[in-house]
């Protein structure tokens, strides 16, 4: 089998036409008003038209940056060189100052050249193309001297279509990681609050103060620097439950910031079951966000900094419910309105034990955790292969942007 000849090299300037988009003045607002694209709306690989903002052009803004289908927009400042094609996303737009208009002068795939970009901002390649003394801004001078490898035409055509293929595959996994959500969300309200009962559940709710029901396990406030990656106790800091998605904790599976006996050994140990909250937030959503302990390593785990473990009476919140309190929307009103006020809405023991709800018995509690925790492995099995599906494109980029890997030419009958 013959050896693929070795690319040709090329650069920005012999295969695209470069303009920066329009300054806007503040001070002159005259003109036609319009739909232009501005920094913000350009992301890698894609156009977010929601993001586009309405000022007025003149008439000759209109004739010189009108968009047209096959454009690249690349950002001139902030993160340098993130790309995307424009592909007609709305009738009629323009483009703003920070982005700079590449259009291919009928030789260079566009997309090919959006994705050779962004192979090179993983890399480190463009900031070492733009230099230290203008890594603010790409420059239209350092932007024309970007040198590209040429594949032939046919091969640019494969690689970009193998490209988009694995774009769509990610595309497709995010909506689907957003519709299985929004059915968890969905299942959440209903469950959480009784208004659907699952099948076989017939009793009544029964109002419960949670103070009635729970002691505190003493937390010690060590701040990040105290802690080490080496001393076998594990440590649960505050920033670390705002930070995460699950509301499971695996302290033997995960990785966590550790702390010495001697820092911490006056800690409270935890305890598979403990629900811990973080105490403070600056968001209202971060108010009650707590995880719950599914299993605990031989050397100890302790709540940290700004946390408060509770131990619930497992007769009354079943182990695995106890995680899901936080999207009670009765839990979060009533530890909203005690918060209120405050410069950091605060979490306090005394407002998690004032606390009344209406909840099933705990046979009820098991059976809508079991159901939420399948959606939420269903939601991580998906993240996984999400991720899997973005590191196998960047690993794609690094082979075929660079003709490392050559794809195959198809054969013709």
């Amino acid at each position: 089998m013959a050896t693929a000849a070795p690319w040709n090299s090329t650069s920005v300037a012999d295969e695209f036409h470069v303009q920066l988009g329009k300054r806007l003045d503040a001070a002159v607002k005259r003109g036609e008003v319009k739909a232009c694209i501005n920094n913000r709306s350009v992301r890698w690989g894609h156009i977010l038209v929601e993001e586009s903002v309405w000022e007025p052009l003149t008439a000759q803004d209109i004739r010189d940056l009108r968009l047209i289908a096959g454009d690249v927009l690349m950002c001139e400042g902030g993160e340098i060189g993130r790309a995307a094609v424009w592909g007609d996303e709305l009738p009629e737009a323009f483009f703003l100052n920070t982005l700079h208009r590449l259009r291919s002068k009928g030789r260079y795939d566009p997309y090919l050249l959006a994705a050779i970009f962004e192979r090179m901002a993983i890399t480190g390649e463009l900031s070492a193309v733009v230099g230290k003394a203008t890594l603010a801004h790409l420059t239209k001078e350092n932007l024309l001297n970007v040198q590209l490898p040429l594949p032939p035409s046919d091969e640019q055509s494969r690689i970009v279509a193998a490209l988009i293929s694995a774009d769509d595959l990610i595309a497709a996994l995010e909506r689907l990681i957003v519709k299985k959500r929004a059915i968890k969300q969905g299942m959440m309200q209903q469950l959480l609050t009784g208004r659907t009962r699952l099948p076989g559940f017939t009793g009544e709710w029964t109002d419960v103060r949670l103070g009635d029901h729970v002691s505190y396990v003493k937390t010690i406030a060590l701040s990040r620097a105290q802690l080490d990656t080496k001393s076998t106790l594990k440590y649960l800091h505050y920033g670390d439950i705002h930070t995460r998605s699950s509301v499971l904790l695996d302290a033997v599976a995960e990785e966590m910031p550790r702390a010495s006996a001697f820092l911490a050994g006056r800690a409270g140990q935890l305890r598979c079951g403990d629900l811990v909250f973080a105490d403070a937030s600056e968001d209202p959503a971060g108010v009650g966000k707590s995880v719950e302990i599914v299993d605990v390593p031989s050397g100890g785990v302790v709540p940290g900094l700004h946390t408060i473990a509770a131990r619930f009476d497992k007769s009354v919140l079943a182990d695995g419910f106890k995680a899901y309190l936080q999207f009670i929307p009765l839990f979060r009103e009533q530890l909203l309105r005690l918060a209120a006020g405050t410069k950091v809405l605060a979490t306090t023991r005394s407002y998690i034990s004032s606390v009344i709800l209406a909840l099933p018995d705990v046979t009820e509690q098991k059976a809508i955790a079991d159901m939420l925790h399948d959606s939420e492995r269903e939601i991580d099995a998906l993240r996984v292969r999400l991720s899997k599906a973005r590191d196998m494109r960047t690993g794609m980029m690094q082979q075929l942007l660079t003709g490392r890997t050559r794809l195959p030419v198809e054969a013709v009958s």
